[in-house]
């Protein structure tokens, strides 16, 4: 899974590298190194006219049966993650799935090694590029509107079994996107499921990554800055390659 990650990148930097053509869509947002459910995030998807844009939308797919903004709001936390194995058919994620299907850039994301018992329990690492090339998570977005009238746009990134030396974090990951996928997985035309699923299998989605060891300062949502994702010794005994 992944229930924080960071990016630090700005929207021209973003707009250069993912190659948006429709420019950006709101604000620009603060680097944040400690991303957690319900956050301002940055999103790329295709627009009305099938150009990509950048916007910005809240971390968490909404439940479309949510019944007032405090439901709306609750089932976020939930559901910030979809499953490759059930995105297509799990109620909350199978229509944007077929039809609203995003990237979500990251410059890296934080796992907490819970099964490996070298490590301290609890053990957070930092996994980024060793180019600092930013990360590119195949997402899903959709749409809501509150009793007020007001629409509220979310996403959610989707996960898979973990693949490499990324096993011995944890059990799952985000899937990443080669940028010679992107224009496939972004038509919204394109329907099939299998097709699109097909997208998802990667086999070498750990190439190029590295996993840091980081502080504990990452598990409190109130710590955010550059210092989260520096590196720290955990003993000799205790390294993972």
């Amino acid at each position: 899974m992944c229930g924080r990650y960071a990016i630090s990148k700005r929207p021209e930097e973003l707009i250069e590298e993912f190659e948006i053509t429709a420019g950006h869509v709101g604000k620009a947002l603060p680097a944040d190194w400690n991303i957690s459910p319900t956050k301002e995030i940055y999103v790329i998807r295709n627009n009305f006219d099938a150009k990509r844009e950048l916007v910005n939308l809240s971390w968490g797919l909404i439940a479309p049966w949510s019944k007032s903004l405090k439901a709306a709001i609750k089932s976020q936390s939930s559901a910030i993650n979809a499953r490759t194995e059930s995105v297509d058919v799990k109620p909350t994620f199978k229509n944007a799935f077929k039809y609203h299907r995003c990237l979500i850039p990251a410059t890296g994301y934080y796992e907490w090694a819970t099964e490996l018992g070298q490590f301290p329990s609890k053990q957070p690492f930092y996994i980024h590029s060793k180019s600092e090339k930013t990360l590119a998570f195949a997402g899903i977005y959709s749409s809501w509107q509150d009793e007020s009238g007001v629409v509220r746009q979310s996403a959610a990134l989707i996960t898979r079994p973990a693949v490499d030396f990324l096993e011995k974090i944890h059990h799952r990951m985000p899937t990443f996107l080669p940028n010679d996928r992107w224009d496939l997985w972004l038509d919204g035309k394109r329907n099939d499921v299998a097709e699109l699923k097909a997208l998802l299998d990667f086999p070498d989605e750990a190439k190029g990554l590295i996993a840091d060891p980081v502080s504990t300062m990452v598990n409190a949502t109130r710590n955010n800055g550059p210092e989260l994702i520096a590196p720290i010794e955990i003993g000799e005994p205790q390294t993972l390659f």
